[in-house]
This record gives structure tokens, sequence and C-alpha cells, in this order.
């Protein structure tokens, strides 16, 4: 069976079944006695050695028989769940991790996962894993231990009968010198003595891979000999540049029990092969015609089907396109004044308005997936800190578009290292405080207009204002006199600056010099913005604002002079119309009483320089925009009216253009700014 037409469907369902792994193993650390959670990751560990054996991933497969080993013995009451153990387990998780990864990018999925399988035997026997002299021993194991993966069912069945016939059958492990220089010609001379001395029935690597030096110092035969084991060790011992010789024979119920164990993955390979056929006939079940759809379908069962990313990116590219002529089209019937033309173009804009909304709903994704990776991330901090933290989330379920969802991953995981380490205090600290040892950090998602939200709130130290603003004068990112005279919020939001860090020691979890000026610009580059408020001794909150989706915004199209610029609805209150009396002065900035507050005016003529004629207009056209709670009133000369555009980059060239995030193309082909208002504001 081709076995390439699984590909995906096996990586993408290894994840899943990793992530629960994940998940169910951080549940089983709170909860160690409780056995459907067991279940639940023998479960997924089970089905993902059965997908890894029946698509040919040996190590995958050889990794996880041996962890399900494990959960076996710790459900059928064996094994106690102990920290160590479960620190083994999820070591061996993110060596499954790496090997899938391997895969999903090309790879073959191969990697040398002996010290893990050592480990987990060591804890199948009830031996603690992380000693000295068993650290020794796991090496020895990972030798000695025969694996399913090593033999074949022809090999099996040589060795077997060689053994019934009188033969000593050996598992030899061999160790050059590190600094070796002629590997090759070594590994020649011990086949030599091996080939006096018996029959070489494998090697690992293979006697290819051996002669062209693909591994490290270490490799492994198998052969079968009349000779004892140390006569065998003598001989190999004597050829020169071997350090090390393991000699292991192989006894009758060991290939007993690989044969069963080859037997049993032959079951279980056909019961795999049996299931992905019947997910095959399942999805061409799925796609059949409509009319015979109509006929069969009484039964209301869900069914998906999973689209490659890319293939929605070029979907969305052309409904892009398909805007732009869809506000061509609109220009078009305007100007022609023809009935029909215009009953035509305003279906076809309900159309494919409705056809929008479908598209980019297609590409929502819940926060979930890139929150998932975080529990396991903040336990292995809090180990390697010596700090006690719950981590809470909230709002998982809440969507972002999947180019959003992409690239906020790396941020969230800045800021979730910075608020464990410098933020949570260590369980003395937070004693001699008062407070619990544990410390509380919360991940919260959720919607707002045409945003999400994305809050990182702990109950730790808190931000120092006067070591905030002593490093920031020391660094001269604000002067000595203007320091007194910020707001708290302010001088929280030096931190993002380039360069800045308060830590008074670098570390390998957050900090090292850089800062969060990298949080910022990519949130920046989102069409996002990031916001600090933070109380000493009560805790931080790191509040970030993105959009929706990146592609598609609804705007208010403006004019200064003859140019055209496009503001986001997101942004706008209202607007309004405003006598020249009603402009007022304050601080030497031009403001106006807006609903009993006192809001600056920015004329946008003047910040973009747009070529004008002295005008001496009575009345001001003027659109109200918020950020947060912070407002300003912007002066256009005339308002065109809402429209849906198609947001687009700049390009690399005008990367800094102050309060432009990209552009437009309008129906009648003019390009248009559209105007980032959070610069303005700010």
């Amino acid at each position: 069976m081709e076995l390439n037409q699984y590909l995906e469907v096996f990586i993408e369902e290894s994840k899943e079944h990793l992530q629960a792994c994940n998940e169910q193993l951080l549940e089983l650390e709170k909860n160690p006695e409780d056995l459907t959670i067991i279940n639940e990751i023998f479960r997924s560990a089970h089905t993902l050695k059965g997908m890894s054996a029946t698509m040919g991933y040996e190590d995958l497969a050889s990794l996880t028989h041996q962890m399900e080993n494990v959960l076996d013995a710790i459900r059928n009451s064996r094994l106690k769940t102990s920290p160590e153990l479960l620190d083994v387990i999820f070591l061996a998780v993110d060596h499954l991790e790496e090997m899938v990864q391997s895969i999903a990018t090309g790879g073959d999925g191969k990697m040398d996962v002996s010290e893990a399988v050592a480990k987990l035997k060591l804890i199948e026997m009830g031996e603690h894993p992380q000693t000295h002299a068993n650290a020794e021993a796991a090496a020895t194991i990972a030798v000695e231990a025969p694996l399913l993966s090593n033999y074949d069912e022809f090999e099996l069945t040589v060795l077997k009968q060689s053994k019934e016939q009188g033969f000593g059958v050996y598992e030899i492990s061999i160790g050059l010198r590190e600094d070796c220089l002629l590997k090759a010609a070594r590994v020649y001379m011990v086949f030599e003595v091996l080939e006096q001395i018996g029959e070489v029935i494998k090697a690992n690597p293979s006697v290819e891979q051996l002669e062209e030096e693909q591994f490290d110092s270490e490799f492994s035969v198998t052969i079968v000999s009349k000779e004892n084991q140390d006569d065998i060790k003598g001989k190999i011992m004597k050829v020169s540049e071997v350090v090390k010789t393991n000699v292991r024979s192989l006894e009758l119920d060991d290939f007993k029990a690989l044969t069963n164990d080859l037997e049993a993955l032959v079951i279980e390979q056909n019961e795999n092969t049996a299931e992905m056929v019947r997910i095959e006939h399942s999805v061409e079940a799925e796609v059949l015609p409509a009319a015979e759809k109509k006929n069969n379908s009484k039964t209301n069962s869900s069914k998906t089907i999973r689209v490659n990313i890319e293939r929605l990116d070029i979907l969305m590219n052309l409904f892009e396109e398909l805007v732009i002529d869809r506000g061509r089209l609109e220009q078009i019937s305007k100007e022609l004044e023809n009935t029909e033309l215009t009953e035509t173009v305003e279906r076809m804009s309900r159309i494919s308005g409705d056809l929008q909304n479908i598209i980019l709903n297609m590409r929502m994704v819940q926060v979930e997936t890139v929150f998932n990776r975080f529990p396991r991330m903040i336990r292995q901090l809090a180990r390697d800190l010596n700090k006690k933290i719950n981590l809470e989330i909230v709002g998982a379920e809440t969507e972002l578009d999947r180019t959003v969802i992409d690239e906020i991953g790396d941020p969230l995981v800045h800021l979730l290292r910075n608020s464990v380490d410098h933020g949570v205090e260590s369980p003395e600290e937070r004693r001699a405080k008062g407070k619990s040892e544990e410390g509380t950090v919360v991940l919260r998602a959720f919607h707002s207009g045409n945003h999400v939200f994305i809050e990182i709130e702990d109950d730790g130290a808190g931000i120092s204002r006067e070591k905030v603003l002593k490093k920031a004068v020391s660094k001269g990112i604000v002067s000595e006199q203007a320091a007194p005279a910020m707001t708290d919020k302010q001088v929280y939001e030096l931190i993002l600056s380039s360069g800045f860090s308060t830590a008074e020691k670098i570390s390998d979890i957050s900090g090292r010099g850089v800062g969060l000026d990298v949080v910022k610009n990519t949130i920046e580059s989102l069409g996002g913005s990031i916001s600090i408020d933070s109380k000493e001794n009560a805790g931080t909150i790191f509040s970030i604002q993105l959009p929706l989706t990146l592609s598609i915004i609804s705007v208010m199209l403006v004019e200064i002079q003859k140019e055209k610029f496009a503001i986001p609805l997101s942004s706008i209150i209202e607007t309004a119309i405003i006598k020249d009396t009603d402009i007022l002065k304050a601080h030497n900035q031009k403001v106006i009483d807006f609903r009993g507050k006192v809001v600056p005016l920015l004329f946008l003529k003047e910040i973009f320089e747009v070529p004008s004629e002295p005008q001496d207009d009575q009345f001001h056209s003027v659109i109200i925009v918020r950020k947060g709670d912070k407002m300003a009133g912007l002066v256009v000369d005339s308002f065109i009216g809402q429209q849906e555009v198609v947001l687009k980059s700049l390009g690399n060239y005008l990367t800094n253009v102050f309060a432009i995030s990209g552009a437009t193309i309008l129906g009648d082909g003019q390009v248009a700014l559209i105007v980032d208002c959070n610069a303005l504001i700010k």
C-alpha cells in the first residue's frame, strides 16, 4: 500500500496525540493516583506506536513502545507515579515531538533514542533513573536490550535456529576512541576478527553506513559463534583504538519475547492498515456528488476535512483581488447610473460579503493551539527556578486569524518567561511578604469589537518605578529632567525600549539584556499594540491588542486636498463637524471639548505634509479616534464614506513611514494610505 498519501494525516494526528500526552501528563502530576488520566495517556501512546510502526518510523515506534510499557506498569500498580518518572516520560515526549517535526519538514524521523529508552527500561525495572550508577547501567541496557526495531522476521528465525543448534548468539557493542581518525578502517579490522570467530548476522548502523563513517564512535553487531563471551571480547579489544566492548549473550527466552512482539506488531499493523483504508473510504464517501448525498443523508453527523493553510492563503489572495474589482464595479455603476447594473452590483456585493465571512471564518483558529504548549513550559521553568507557579488559562476558545496565530507564539513565550523569572518571587520571598508560596500567572484571551485582547497577569513583585527610571536614565533613554514628570504607565512602558533590562544578572530564562522590544516590534508589525500596568508587590499585567484579521478591514475614506486616506473603523468613535470657534488651546496644543473631555486635535494635512493652499474655513471635519483610554480628533478636509478594503504592505523600502500602516487600491485604481491611529495618539 502506498503510505505517502497518509503522511499528512499521520503528522497531524501524531501532533494531536503528543499534545494530548503533554496535557494529560500535567494533569497526572496534580492527580498521580487518577487511573483515568493514565489510561488516556496510554491510549494516545498506543495509537501513536501503531501508526508509527505502520508508516515505518522505527525509532518512533521503539520509544513509544517502551513508554507504553512504563504506563502499563503504572496502571497495573507495579509502579508509582513520581516527579522523576514524569520527567523521563516528558523527555520521551520531547523526543517524539522532535521526530514528528523532522518528518513534517521532510526528514526521515530517525533519532538516537537509546538513552531515553534505557531510562524508561530502568523505570520499568523499578530503578531510579538519575543516579550515576544507574546512568552507566542505562548505557549498558541501551546496548544490551534487544530492541524490536533491531531485527526483522527473517533475522529472528536465523538467530533462533542457530541457538537451537548449539551456537552462541551475541549482541556486541563496540566503542572507538572519540579522536579516531580512520573509523572505517577500524570497523573493517573488527569485522575481520568477527568473521574469523563466527558469522555476522546484523550491524547497526548498517555496513554501508559504517563504511561511509556515518556514525559517532559506537556501533553494534550481532554474531553467531561457537566461542565464549570472554574470548570474543578479548580478541576485539586487541584491535587498536577500540576502547570499549560489551558482549551480551541472547537466550531463547529473548527470541520468544521478540517473536511475540513482532507478531503483535504485525497484527497491529494490519489493524492500522484496515483503519487507514476505512478512513480513505470515509473521505471518498464525504465527497460524493450532492445528488447522492441528498438521497442517503438522513443523519446529522458532522463531517470535516483537513485543508492545507497554503490553499487558504491562495483563496484569500484571489478574494482580495475580487474585493478590489468589486470596489471598481461599484464606482462604475455610480457613474453610469444604470439601474440594472446597479442592482447586479448590489447583489454581487451581498454575495461577496457572505463569501468573505466564510473565507475569514475558515482561517480563524482558536488561540488554544498556541496556549496549549505553555503549561508544559511553565512547569519546566518553575522547576528550573525553584519556584511554585500555577498557570491559569482563560478564554482559550477565542478565535484569531491563522496568520496572527502563527506570529504571536514567540512574543507570548517571551512575556510568560519574563513574568515567571522577573515577576513571580521565590517561595521564601512570597512567604516573607505574607503571600502564598505558589505564584499565579493568568493567560487570558477575549474579543472586544474587531480586536482580540491577550493578557498575561501575574501576582508577583510588580515593576519598580524607581528601578526602571534609574536604568532608563543610565541608558540615556530618558533625561534626568524629564523622568520625574513621567506617569507610571509611561515609566512601565520604558521596559519595551531596545536593550532595556532591569535584570541584575542575565539568565537563560529571560533577560540576556535584550529586553521586550522584540515583543513590541512583532506585535506592532501585526497591527496590534501592547500596554503594561503594574502595582508594586501586587503584580503586573501585559495587555496585547490584536486585529481579528490582517487582510480585509473596514475603513472610513477621507480626503485631504486631492489625496485620499483610509482610517480603520475599529479605531473610530464618531465623526463630527465643528466650528472654528470650538477649537481651544491648552499647553500650546489645539483641543476640543468632546462630551466633557478635553481631546487634542491633529491636523492630518500638517502631519502628512500634504501640499495645500491657505484656507479660511469656518467648519472642520473631525474624526474622533481612540486607543485604550486615550482619544484624539483627526481633522480632515472631507468624508468620503465607509468601505471594505484590502490591506497591503508598503514593502521593505517604506517600513518606517510614520503613522501609516499600509495602503489599499480603491475602486477607481487610486492608492489610499491607511492611517495608523495608534501611532498618532501615542
